[in-house]
């Protein structure tokens, strides 16, 4: 038979209410209470039920992840992290997606609120005020985004672009091409910041191409433009919209890098198999997984952080983000 918290109780020499304390809410034991309880309850096998002790924390250890699109290669990585170091803290993750619409993130954030002590949104595609309604109510930390008053995590994209714009104009690049993402994307439009000012530092032409899905159709989509414009270079959002411009210039016998370079941003494991590999910007997507999660736990300690004080600058914290040189990329054609 199973250990019960009563026979953790008898072998640890503690009332059965302490133990509930040391396992739940270890702060309000002495410190050898603690180490006897966790000793007896690791010889018995016993693992506390996560109803009962939520009964008596208020917290039900589980945390909501919302993400736009899983498919994503890129959020796996991310994902596996958060799992990783929610594990570490005995936590379990709730997994939703809303294959990129919008619409469905505040109605996902509303029927899991109960379910979970918090949320981590991958990227969200709601807008700012759509998701403030939740500020002083629901634990919010924002991954790949900055929504205030709630604590994020983000990727120095801007110095991202600013490496792969030095890359460009060292190999002789002068007219570079961007293919946006999806409008709603706050990641977009902060790359897209960054690569403006980068072009302008290196006094380079830069076209923007227009908002595509992120995808590999979406890149598909938009390749035959970006070949007609007087471009020797182009970036894309991300590796996957990076991938279908390969494809598409594959198809029409486009050489790359000779005729035109790529660069994505990213760096999911496709863009080191496809041929010719692909230059990207990886983004440290472990460290983002990780560290949302770290702020997410100091979020529930903290009861000033939960607090809508528009007064207040959340916590953020910028993860690096380093030009990966493959294939794609050459010198610029005269």
């Amino acid at each position: 038979m199973a250990a019960t918290i009563k026979d953790v109780a008898r072998l640890a020499g503690v009332s059965a209410s302490s133990v509930c304390r040391a396992l739940a809410k270890p702060e309000q034991v002495r410190p050898e209470t603690r180490e006897r309880v966790e000793r007896a309850a690791s010889d018995l096998g016993y693992y506390p039920n996560r109803a009962a002790r939520g009964l008596i924390t208020g917290r039900t250890a589980n945390i909501g992840v919302v993400l736009p699109d899983l498919a994503n290669p890129f959020f796996p990585s991310v994902v596996k992290a958060i799992q990783t170091q929610a594990r570490r803290f005995d936590y379990a993750v709730f997994l939703s997606d809303t294959d990129e619409d919008p619409a469905l993130e505040v109605p996902l954030i509303r029927a899991l609120a109960k379910q979970v002590d918090g949320f981590l949104l991958c990227s969200p595609r709601a807008g700012d005020e759509e998701l403030r309604a939740f500020a002083g109510h629901t634990p919010i930390v924002v991954l790949n985004r900055r929504v205030t008053p709630f604590p994020s995590v983000t990727a120095d994209s801007a110095d991202g672009m600013r490496q792969a714009i030095g890359h460009l104009h060292a190999l002789g690049h002068r007219r570079v091409a961007y293919v946006a993402g999806p409008r709603t994307s706050w990641s977009n439009r902060d790359r897209l910041r960054g690569l403006r000012s980068a072009t302008s530092t290196y006094d380079m032409e830069l076209i923007e191409a227009g908002n595509v899905a992120p995808t590999v159709d979406g890149g598909a989509a938009v390749a035959d433009l970006v070949a007609a414009s007087p471009v020797t270079a182009v970036i894309a959002y991300n590796d996957l919209v990076a991938l279908g411009l390969l494809n598409r210039f594959r198809a029409r016998e486009i050489a790359v890098p000779e005729r035109i370079s790529v660069v994505g941003f990213d760096d999911i494991l496709l863009a080191g198999l496809v041929t010719p590999a692909l230059t990207t910007v990886a983004i440290a997507k472990e460290q983002i997984g990780r560290t949302g999660v770290d702020l997410f736990l100091e979020l529930l300690k903290n009861d000033e952080l939960l607090k809508n004080d528009e007064g207040r600058k959340p916590p953020h914290k910028r993860t690096p983000t380093q030009l990966i040189v493959r294939a794609s990329t050459g010198p610029a054609h005269l």
